[in-house]
């Protein structure tokens, strides 16, 4: 058996980036920071560091978003998204990362900190057409994707919802994520007819405008049977 020698290897470094979702006025927003140093200083990027020694990927994280932001991780629903390593994604070194997906609802204003010179919530549609720095561009689009996609089959909309919200509420958080309109009716239909989707609470509000509409919590339901796609739900004005 050959013998392993470390040398042989060159080093390797581990970083953490986090695509951080929430819904703000309207629009779907990224939380982006200002590099305050090289490489690619002045650019936004996602909120992100090197992995300590000793430390995990989640504590590395958790300790990324709060220096860097301000914004505390258990705000966030949290999960690893994808591992990227191209070899000339970092111009310092050959560096992996490990992205994280955090989604919840509308959260404060972030606040610089670390090496940050600045940090804000950004539409997602704006930022996808900056010049982010490394490739942050790609883990943005690929987190979005990956939102937009366990809304078919997980319940994870109510994660943007507050912890009592209405069915137009909740319709509207996955308009917003999707990009399209729904039909109202179609939608009450499919998420009240979904045994462990919604809890009602016996509560009302009328905060929607109009007649008072009943508040719901999120059930124990994990997993949608079958999903609630799109197409599942037809656009405002093409019937169903």
């Amino acid at each position: 058996m050959p013998r392993y020698e470390l040398n042989d290897y060159p080093p390797v470094a581990v970083t953490v980036d986090l695509v951080a979702l929430t819904i703000r006025d309207d629009t779907l927003c990224a939380l982006v920071v200002r590099r305050g140093q090289p490489p690619y200083a002045g650019r936004w990027a996602l909120p992100g560091g090197f992995v300590r020694p000793g430390e995990d990927l989640d504590e590395a994280a958790a300790r990324e978003l709060m220096e860097e932001t301000g914004v505390p991780v258990d705000r966030l629903h949290l999960e690893q998204l994808a591992s990227y390593g191209a070899p000339q994604r970092d111009p310092r070194m050959r560096v992996i990362t490990v992205a994280y997906l955090g989604l919840a609802p509308d959260l404060p204003l972030p606040s610089a900190g670390g090496d940050a010179a600045g940090a804000r919530w950004a539409p997602v549609a704006e930022l996808m057409t900056a010049r982010l720095a490394f490739d942050h561009r790609q883990i943005l689009a690929d987190g979005v994707e990956r939102a937009r996609a366990k809304l078919e089959y997980t319940p994870l909309a109510t994660t943007f919802c507050a912890g009592e919200f209405t069915v137009a509420e909740l319709r509207r958080v996955y308009e917003i994520v999707w990009g399209t309109e729904l039909d109202s009716r179609n939608f009450h239909r499919k998420v009240t007819g979904t045994e462990g989707f919604l809890v009602p609470t016996g509560r009302t509000t009328t905060r929607d405008g109009g007649r008072p509409a009943q508040l719901y919590r999120p059930g124990e339901l994990r997993f949608l049977h079958p999903p609630m796609t799109r197409a599942s739900i037809p656009e405002r004005g093409a019937g169903g």
